[in-house]
């Protein structure tokens, strides 16, 4: 079988599982059994699939039909300017995300704490901007921090990582707090995709309430952990601003600003410590 064949045959078995983007997916997951990158792919197309491959290639298309995610299919998932290692363990780092990083590099700070860090997208990418910045992610789950750690590792970075039920175990105070926390609310996980809400972590999509549990404990410990002056940054569900807003304002954060992402839905929520 040439590769162009079982690459039409694996869209078709995609498209009639049901998945979104058959024909993009099978690409991905073809090139991924020859160990492609993808823009790699046509000039093989012609040729037949090794046997390996093409036992690799089954497995990869058994699997998406199942619904596992193409990142957790990869093992990898691009995000900022690296791409991060993912498992079953750890949140898929999303592109509306980014928009929580850009925010955080609009204005200098020498440490860093992230809360939920999961695969450690976000302090990975802050720190690997800014060389020289102290670093700390912590998350509730060994094997997510695990992933972090290798992340961090693979990039070059040098950041610490820590097991904590948000502010639990952490001490010290830093000039920046970046968390992107559970925000889905129970009653809203059955609107979710079965990529989202049979494969990824339950713990880090929903707090099994009103999806404001995270917020609340963030916004309260906040205070005590930043340095005079510091920003918390969080990000939200495109409803939640005014909610989120509102705790950090009466946690005494100051000018708590909610801003777009590039779909302009709201997405993350910023303030201060005062002075």
């Amino acid at each position: 079988m040439t590769g162009a064949e079982a690459l039409r045959q694996g869209a078709a078995r995609l498209a009639q599982a049901g998945v979104p983007g058959a024909a993009e997916d099978a690409r991905l997951l073809l090139a991924h059994a020859l160990d492609l990158p993808r823009h790699q792919l046509t000039g093989v197309l012609a040729a037949p699939l090794p046997p390996e491959a093409l036992r690799r290639f089954d497995a990869s298309l058994a699997a998406r039909a199942a619904r596992q995610p193409v990142s957790q299919i990869l093992g990898r998932r691009a995000f900022w300017k690296h791409e991060f290692r993912v498992t079953r363990d750890t949140l898929d780092p999303r592109p509306e995300t980014e928009t929580l990083v850009e925010a955080a590099l609009a204005a200098p700070f020498a440490s860093v704490l992230d809360l939920g860090t999961g695969t450690g997208a976000i302090l990975i990418s802050l720190l690997a901007e800014r060389p020289g910045t102290r670093g700390l992610g912590t998350d509730i789950s060994p094997a997510a921090l695990a992933v972090a750690r290798e992340n961090a590792k693979v990039m070059g970075v040098c950041a610490d990582f820590l097991e904590s039920d948000w502010f639990a175990s952490v001490t010290g105070q830093f000039d920046l707090i970046v968390s992107n926390p559970p925000y889905i609310a129970l009653a809203e996980m059955a609107q979710l995709t079965p990529e989202v809400r049979e494969w990824e972590p339950q713990q880090a999509l929903t707090d099994g309430a009103d999806g404001l549990s995270a917020y609340r404990a963030i916004a309260a410990g906040a205070p005590a952990h930043l340095a005079p002056g510091g920003r918390l940054m969080v990000e939200i569900g495109p409803t939640q601003g005014a909610a989120v807003a509102a705790l950090m304002r009466a946690a005494g954060l100051a000018e708590p600003r909610i801003l777009p992402d590039l779909d302009g839905r709201d997405r993350v929520v910023a303030a201060r410590k005062p002075l």
